[in-house]
């Protein structure tokens, strides 16, 4: 017969046994955190590019994406169909209403895209910048872009040898408070009167990001100055329009030597048939990747590298082989 002391001491175990199986299935479950899940699915992460068309942003792109499917993160790519604040703002407006877990952006206006991008950050979404940037860059998880004051210093380096020192020669730019080609051109006219006191500087000109505009100044600036004898275009647009117009002003390959930054297929196609002397290409697909990656990192509660600087390369016709790598897509 067992006693009553033993089967007190049993049925306390079964019921201490009972609440702590009732309490372990009340426990909330893991979310995740620096294991990388995500209770409920997929991070969701949105590049907004700096244009639409661009090889340089669909290169980032093509990085972006082989960072999100080796991450099993959800990637979205959008962006506006021109360069310009008042486009790109209902952009970031829309994919901040879409709710995604991070957003990647190149803002078009250092100092237009801040409020947008601080509303962004506002609601709890993980900003990552690329390329461009804006004044206050604080509000962002990581900041990556390459060095575009040492790009410009590189370009006129390459146009000075090009040209021997003397002659006219202009910045080909974009339009002011985009950051990337206004560093390019401070680099470029700092590096132009330091080195090569010979050679005169004349006023910069803007196109807009828009090629054919790109064309008419450079036949223009042509008309102007008989003895130009070089440009230096800061993006892939307007260096595609400074090799249209000096085409139709009639002038042979080499002419006027031309320094563009970038590395878009147009732009080695150039390159390769003399219109183009040199190209100082950024690495866009890294860019895309380690967006990727920071706002990745970001999420999941892992190391972070506030700012990250890509390589450049100084490219001319006998170099494009081995750096094939810099050479941008115009699709994945």
């Amino acid at each position: 017969m067992k006693s009553k002391t033993a089967t007190r001491t049993r049925l306390a175990c079964v019921v201490f046994a009972t609440i702590i199986i009732a309490l372990a299935g009340c426990a909330p479950a893991t979310t995740g955190g620096d294991s990388g899940g995500k209770a409920g699915g997929t991070y969701k992460i949105t590049l907004i590019k700096g244009v639409n068309g661009d090889p340089f942003y669909v290169t980032m792109a093509c990085g972006a994406q082989a960072a999100a499917d080796k991450l099993g993160v959800k990637l979205s790519v959008t962006g506006g169909d021109s360069w310009s604040a008042d486009v790109q703002t209902p952009v970031v407006n829309s994919v901040v209403a879409q709710k995604p877990d991070a957003v990647l952006i190149a803002p078009n206006d250092a100092t237009a895209m801040q409020a947008p991008l601080q509303q962004l950050v506002s609601q709890k979404i993980k900003l990552v910048i690329v390329d461009t940037g804006v004044n206050d860059e604080s509000i962002a998880a990581s900041v990556i872009s390459s060095d575009n004051l040492l790009g410009g210093k590189t370009a006129a380096d390459l146009l000075g040898e090009q040209i021997g020192g003397k002659g006219s020669v202009f910045v080909m730019n974009v339009k002011t408070g985009i950051t990337t080609t206004d560093q390019r051109t401070k680099g470029f006219l700092d590096e132009m009167a330091a080195k090569y006191p010979n050679v005169t500087i004349l006023d910069t000109q803007y196109n807009n990001d828009e090629p054919a505009q790109a064309a008419s100044i450079t036949q223009a600036q042509l008309a102007a100055h008989p003895d130009l004898a070089g440009i230096f275009a800061t993006n892939v647009n307007g260096a595609e329009g400074t090799a249209t117009g000096l085409q139709q002003a009639g002038k042979k390959s080499g002419d006027v030597k031309v320094i563009s930054y970038d590395a878009g297929p147009k732009q080695v196609e150039d390159l390769k048939a003399g219109i183009v002397q040199g190209l100082v290409a950024q690495d866009p697909y890294t860019e895309g990747m380690q967006g990727v990656e920071q706002a990745y990192a970001a999420l999941t509660g892992g190391t972070v590298k506030k700012a990250v600087k890509t390589e450049l390369a100084p490219i001319t016709v006998d170099t494009l082989g081995t750096n094939a790598k810099f050479l941008y897509k115009d699709q994945c």
